[in-house]
């Protein structure tokens, strides 16, 4: 019986192509881009899931709360791995990371800048499952100057195939000791890094903040043991504050408590500061998720309105099928399987479609899929359920509407039953139009507030200031001095600035001071860094009251404030005013002689913050402002100029626009995902409506050849019909438009500087949507306009 119902179904298949090239194309498209979709989001919930015993880490971070401010920071102190393992017996492990700054590895002659690097106990791999192909994660950490390494970082220092446990790297200073290789840390964890450094090598016994309880640089992992709750533990952490901290923080109005976050949520859910990767974020889970759901739903919608639109042609075989004695669940058998045979050949044609697709949707994405992926066990139950979703859910309604037509009427040529439920059938493409619009109007949305940003006013000029960094973990100040001075004599040379921080870094100090205010003075934790007296010029910050940086005198006692700080404390006069470091008692101070104008230091997801700079001249962060031209040539110049002073480092560069439009990385990727979704979302919209255009000109072609033969001309058919999808598409406007407006009116919140919504992506996505589907309507209502009346109407 079955292989007859797929006999019989192929047969169908083949004796109407174009419908069934259709059903395909709208099947396919829709299952190809929803599982990359599903893909993205599976991938998205299972990072940090790698790990054994994922279920019980959990990382420890900080909330400082002060009078006006808190800050929420992933960073701990140093003593408090040790001590939460001494004082709670909930904790099995514990285990401290502290970044290191890039750092340059010697190999040979040649040398290469590496950034992923930690400083960490040794118990880290009791903690994290990470593979070892060469060493013991008993003891890999145990010593100082030891290294584990990636196999990536392995086979690019000493080659395939090699035996290195035991070899050395070397810096420009130091060396260490290989001990250990792993397997590359896998691109769906919360931290990555390719090389893990003994804390031990930086941390001697004496005077090395062990026992410092005042400074927040290091993050802090917990395994606790089997049974314990992350939320009980959390609980039992307060204490901490009166028994360790207090006395530092209480006298500054300062409070901390600890938070319990388990790794598993960290990378969707996490908005804390300092977090050493890029994040993700839960609310475009549940976007991806319906955008996913709603583009089978849309493919399967396509389905019911194509094969419903052939009733007419398959009303007699149906007729004749239930006289030869065919029962209503026969019919329905033989539809279904028509319509899991459609549902088996898209998906097939979506797996070939997938693998070829895939290095596209990875560049897109920043994700790493391959074949391996589509085979996993998960995924290939998900190809299952897709195949059985579409398949029943695609076919029932046809199945159950067709095989009710009733034999009698139909041999009698009655098929007005044939044109029921059209009103279902609007429905359905007013839904898609809906979805579409949405977004259209969305991926509108999120590109222009993407380009709001990139072209906003940040409060200096970022345009051809080249930054170069020196790392050599010495003092090069002298070197950077002369390098400088040689800097600014070349031609393409505007000006050469320093500091040890720049706009758009995503770390930056934040100390406690005592501030001077117009009652009193006040405690309060303020961001900081230094610079010299080229820096403001070399980003183009104007000073808008008192003065600038003028040179080494400035060293003691002068700062400079922004305008937020002015604001922030109510100075009628900023200059003059002093600020203190909490405690002191040798009367030293820093004392106001400037104010720049306010700038955006971290991306515009941030409003901007009081900010403090000290004077810090031949820092080792480097601006140079380029003259626009010929830059090619003034990057040139400025490597020549380098390579004198430093020849054991490589020359590298980056711009400072790039660098700080990289911080929108994140949701440039998922813009550039939404929007090549919406489009795709729009292609099957436009087969659904060929179906439902394809069946109302069915129904009509006589009224249309009637209405031929009384003078109507092909352009007055042609109004007839597609004036009604103008109007379906007036009515998804009416829907989508709140619905729209609601999702990114809070999306757009979450930015503190946004460019408001706009009338023009509403417009703008309506009229895509209506002139797509005049178009689409035109296709099949021209052809029945010019189809010949005397055909038509022979039988008549």
């Amino acid at each position: 019986m079955i292989k007859n119902l797929l006999r019989i179904a192929f047969r169908n298949f083949k004796k109407d192509k174009w419908y069934s090239i259709l059903n395909v194309l709208g099947l396919t498209l829709g299952i190809t881009f929803s599982l990359f979709l599903i893909f993205y989001i599976t991938d998205e919930l299972n990072f940090d899931r790698y790990n054994d015993k994922a279920d019980r880490i959990v990382r420890i971070v900080s909330y400082i709360q002060e009078k006006d401010k808190n800050t929420d920071w992933t960073v701990t102190q140093l003593p408090l791995a040790a001590t939460l393992k001494k004082d709670f017996p909930e904790v099995e492990e514990s285990a401290r990371l502290l970044n290191r700054e890039r750092t340059l590895f010697k190999k040979g002659n040649d040398g290469f800048y590496e950034t992923k690097i930690y400083y960490a106990d040794s118990t880290i791999f009791k903690i994290f499952s990470y593979k070892f192909i060469e060493g013991n994660a008993a003891n890999a950490l145990n010593k100082p100057n030891t290294i584990v390494i990636s196999k990536t970082l392995a086979e690019k220092y000493f080659g395939k195939n090699t035996q290195v446990v035991g070899k050395t790297m070397k810096t420009v200073y130091d060396l260490y000791k290989v001990t250990g290789v792993i397997e590359d840390v896998p691109k769906n964890s919360h931290l990555r890094f390719d090389m893990l450094i003994s804390l031990s090598t930086i941390l001697k016994g004496v005077n090395d903040g062990q026992d410092n309880w005042g400074s927040f640089n290091n993050f802090t992992y917990v395994l606790l043991k089997p049974g314990t709750s992350a939320e009980a533990f959390n609980k039992k952490l307060i204490p901490m504050y009166d028994k360790y901290m207090a006395p530092i923080f209480a006298k500054f109005n300062v409070k901390i408590h600890y938070g319990v976050m388990p790794i598993t949520s960290i990378h969707l859910h996490s908005k804390l500061e300092g977090e050493p990767e890029e994040t993700g974020d839960m609310s475009y889970i549940w976007i991806f998720s319906a955008v996913a759901f709603f583009m089978l739903l849309i493919a399967c919608i396509n389905y019911m309105n194509l094969t419903t639109a052939r009733s007419a042609r398959r009303a007699k075989e149906i007729g004749i099928r239930k006289v030869s004695g065919s029962t209503k669940k026969q019919l329905v058998g033989q539809f279904l399987s028509e319509s899991l045979l459609t549902s088996f050949v898209s998906l097939f044609l979506s797996i070939i479609l997938v693998l070829l697709l895939l290095p596209v949707f990875n560049s897109i994405s920043g994700k790493e899929f391959t074949l391996q992926t589509l085979l996993q066990p998960f995924n290939i139950i998900l190809l299952i359920g897709i195949l059985l979703f579409t398949g029943l859910v695609g076919g029932s309604y046809p199945a159950f509407y067709l095989s009710s037509f009733q034999p009698v009427s139909i041999l009698k040529g009655a098929l007005s039953k044939a044109s029921g439920n059209v009103n279902l059938r609007r429905s359905l493409v007013v839904l898609q139009f809906s979805i579409s619009m949405i977004m259209l109007i969305c991926t509108w949305v999120v590109y222009a507030q993407l380009s709001y940003l990139r072209n906003k006013d940040v409060g200096y000029n970022k345009n051809q200031v080249m930054t170069i960094t020196v790392n050599t973990g010495e003092d090069e100040r002298g070197k950077i001095f002369a390098m400088n001075n040689e800097l600014r004599n070349l031609t393409g040379v505007k000006t050469v600035g320093t500091g040890n921080n720049y706009p758009g870094t995503p770390g930056i100090n934040l100390n406690l001071f005592t501030v001077q205010t117009n009652t009193g003075h006040v405690d309060k934790g303020i961001e900081d860094y230094g610079i010299d007296e080229n820096y403001l010029s070399a980003l183009g910050i104007p000073i808008v009251k008192g003065r600038n940086f003028e040179g080494p005198a400035d060293t003691l006692h002068s700062i400079l404030v922004n305008e937020a700080m002015v604001k922030h404390f109510a100075w009628d006069n900023a200059i003059g005013k002093r600020v203190t470091f909490p405690g002191d008692t040798s009367n030293h101070y820093l004392e106001v002689v400037g104010v720049v104008k306010d700038f955006n230091q971290k991306s515009l997801y941030n409003t901007i913050a009081p900010l403090l700079l000290f004077y810090s001249p031949n820092s080792n962060i480097i601006q140079v402002k380029l003259n626009p031209g010929d830059i090619k040539t003034s990057i040139t110049k400025a490597e020549a100029v380098w390579k004198k002073y430093f020849t054991q480092l490589p020359f590298e560069y980056k711009f400072l626009d790039e660098d700080f439009n990289s911080q929108y990385a994140a949701d440039q990727k998922r813009g550039k995902i939404f929007a090549a979704f919406s489009v795709i979302t729009i292609m099957i919209t436009c087969l659904g409506l060929l179906g439902l255009t394809a069946f109302t000109t069915q129904q009509k072609q006589k009224e249309i050849s009637i209405r031929r033969v009384l003078g109507a001309s092909i352009l007055e058919v042609v109004t007839l019909v597609t004036r009604n999808y103008l109007w379906l598409s007036l009515i998804a406007a009416f829907i989508a438009f709140p619905v729209a407006w609601y999702f990114m009116n809070n999306w757009l919140n979450i930015f503190p500087y946004n460019a408001g919504l706009s009338p023009v992506p509403f417009i703008l996505s309506a009229l895509v949507i209506v002139i797509t589907a005049v178009i689409t309507a035109m296709f099949h209502s021209a052809r029945a306009a010019v189809a010949s009346p005397a055909k038509i109407l022979k039988t008549e």
